[in-house]
């Protein structure tokens, strides 16, 4: 907004303040997709990556900047395709928004928007791009809670998203 005050303006983030507020704002990026990918096997395709601020692997749903490359005006479903294929090395026959909302409204003002994927076929290795190393897991629908229980006992931390996806798939009916 036009009255925030910039305290600091970074390659990717900006800290801002308004009306006494300080929030963090991308500013390499209009949006953040968050992928929610299904596999007609009932899978539910996770990555894994080191993450720097938290010093630490994080198992997370396969997530990315809109916008950051060349397409400025890159759409959410663009987006949420070139992050699937990138990241896991599928891709979705079928993409639907599921939900927009704050990923941490007290201290950003990033929009996340998830996207369920289904219809998923292998046509990569996945892995990320060159400044990734993202490791793929596919996990059974069936299995993923013990799953997720034995690799964050095991010291790997896990992102709470993947949680709220989780949820939405146990109220949603998936395309055929």
């Amino acid at each position: 907004m036009e009255d925030d005050i910039t305290h600091y303006a970074g390659r990717y983030l900006n800290l801002l303040e308004r009306d006494g507020w300080e929030f963090a704002s991308r500013s390499n990026a209009s949006a953040v997709v968050v992928l929610v990918p299904v596999t007609d096997q009932g899978e539910i395709v996770l990555v894994e990556q080191f993450r720097k601020p938290v010093e630490n692997n994080v198992i997370e749903l396969p997530a990315g900047l809109v916008g950051d490359h060349e397409d400025q005006d890159e759409s959410i479903i663009k987006a949420a395709q070139r992050e699937l294929f990138e990241e896991t090395g599928f891709e979705a026959a079928q993409l639907d928004l599921l939900m927009e909302c704050p990923g941490s409204a007290g201290m950003s003002d990033e929009i996340l928007s998830f996207v369920l994927a289904s219809g998923l076929h292998r046509v990569g290795p996945g892995g990320g791009d060159d400044s990734e190393d993202i490791q793929v897991h596919i996990i059974p629908l069936n299995e993923v809670d013990h799953w997720l229980e034995e690799r964050q006992a095991a010291g790997t931390l896990l992102d709470p998203k993947i949680y709220s996806a989780l949820y939405w798939l146990a109220s949603t009916e998936l395309p055929p």
